[in-house]
């Protein structure tokens, strides 16, 4: 009897996360959201400050050139951008297509040896000349129209933090992970109901923007600096918004293997993150912003870890519930599809519910992992970009 019990408890608690992680948190937000005024459409300021652009890079020859265009192209007074391109020491003809752009005003600072992409931007936090911060990559797309409506927020004092709303693009004839894009398109509507709320909890790393005055030099290298940029705000008593109209092309990574190797190394960083700033998890001191930052990042990462424990509750279920025998039968299913998934040849369409499937569970696979290397305290500060297609201008 006690077995049972314990086995229904292991079960139905990663279930009860799941549920609460991804429907009931953004129901609540949703219920909420009228009460709270929308986002102003801001109008055009009577003179536009001064950004900084900056991209980190490690061997991006193959995409540096059409990136330095997408941002020559951006609409915004020239006079009032500095794009700096950060070289975190790359080895493949990087730097030498960088400083052909000098001559159109595009800056190369070069790391003399490899320290990763954190440590990167915070030797060169000091060379940047913008009141405004705009982090973006070089596998990122921002639309000519993007930038405007992201500096526009600034003109609320309140406001220390805008992001970008992701994209997910790619050609579904020839990649594995396609189920990334509804992914994407769920949390950007998070993020929305979140702006309305009160708070965003996290930025996107494909594109946000900070005032100068709330990035730290010597932020820790093996921590994610997107994600902090929210709660650096909070703590300084700013909120940080997402801008649905500064529309960024985010291309799908190629395969389903890559995925889970992008997935591992930005969930174990964010866990990270998160620990150095727990404090904000206080809800005496931060209020909603402790329970959405609970709801939106801990609770749905700890869905990961419980996993497991839902499988040892199925297989003690097992001999006495009939229930349990078809769940771990379409468990077994689904492992199947998802390893099949992740054998295709790169390349070649995948089947739709192979792709699904290896999304669901590579996701799931990556989320134990990264819980794995955040306990054990394994830091990796180096960085190691996700390649990704390359995105047409």
């Amino acid at each position: 009897m006690i077995m049972t019990g314990i086995g229904i408890f292991f079960v139905l608690l990663p279930v009860l996360l799941f549920g609460y992680a991804y429907v009931g948190y953004p129901a609540i937000l949703k219920l909420v959201s009228p009460l709270r005024p929308p986002l102003p459409a801001f109008p055009d300021p009577p003179d536009w400050p001064m950004v900084t652009i900056s991209v980190p890079a490690y061997n991006e020859a193959a995409t540096i050139r059409g990136t330095i265009e997408s941002l020559l192209a951006l609409d915004y007074p020239v006079e009032k951008r500095q794009i700096l391109i950060v070289s975190d020491a790359s080895t493949d003809g990087t730097d030498e297509l960088v400083a052909g752009y000098s001559d159109r005003g595009v800056e190369l600072h070069r790391m003399p040896s490899r320290v990763g992409k954190t440590a990167a931007e915070n030797a060169t936090a000091r060379i940047c000349r913008g009141e405004i911060i705009v982090n973006t990559d070089a596998s990122i797309r921002i639309l000519p129209s993007s930038l405007k409506p992201l500096i526009r927020v600034f003109q609320d004092p309140r406001i220390g933090v805008a992001s970008g709303r992701d994209r997910s693009v790619g050609d579904i004839s020839n990649e594995g992970n396609r189920a990334e894009s509804g992914y994407v398109g769920y949390e950007m509507w998070v993020r929305s109901l979140e702006t309305r709320v009160g708070s965003i909890v996290g930025a996107s790393a494909s594109l946000y923007t900070i005032r100068r005055t709330l990035v730290q030099d010597l932020f820790p290298e093996a921590l994610s600096r997107d994600f902090a940029s929210a709660l650096l705000a909070r703590e300084a008593g700013f909120r940080a918004v997402s801008v649905d109209t500064a529309v960024c092309l985010v291309p799908r990574t190629r395969s389903l293997r890559v995925e889970y190797r992008r997935k591992v190394r930005t969930m174990a960083r964010g866990l990270e993150t998160l620990w150095y700033k727990r404090r904000l998890l206080d809800p005496m001191r931060y209020g909603a912003f402790a329970w959405m930052l609970l709801s939106h990042k801990l609770i749905r990462w700890l869905v990961f870890p419980a996993m497991p424990l839902g499988v040892a509750g199925l297989t003690v279920l097992f001999f006495e519930y009939g229930h349990a025998v078809v769940a771990l039968s379409l468990l077994f299913l689904l492992l199947g599809l998802a390893a099949l998934g992740f054998l295709w040849p790169e390349g070649r369409k995948v089947p739709r519910a192979l792709a699904l499937a290896g999304f669901i569970v590579g996701s799931s696979v990556a989320g134990i992992v990264a819980w794995g290397k955040a306990v054990r305290g394994e830091k990796n500060p180096i960085w190691e970009p996700t390649r990704r297609p390359v995105v047409a201008p």
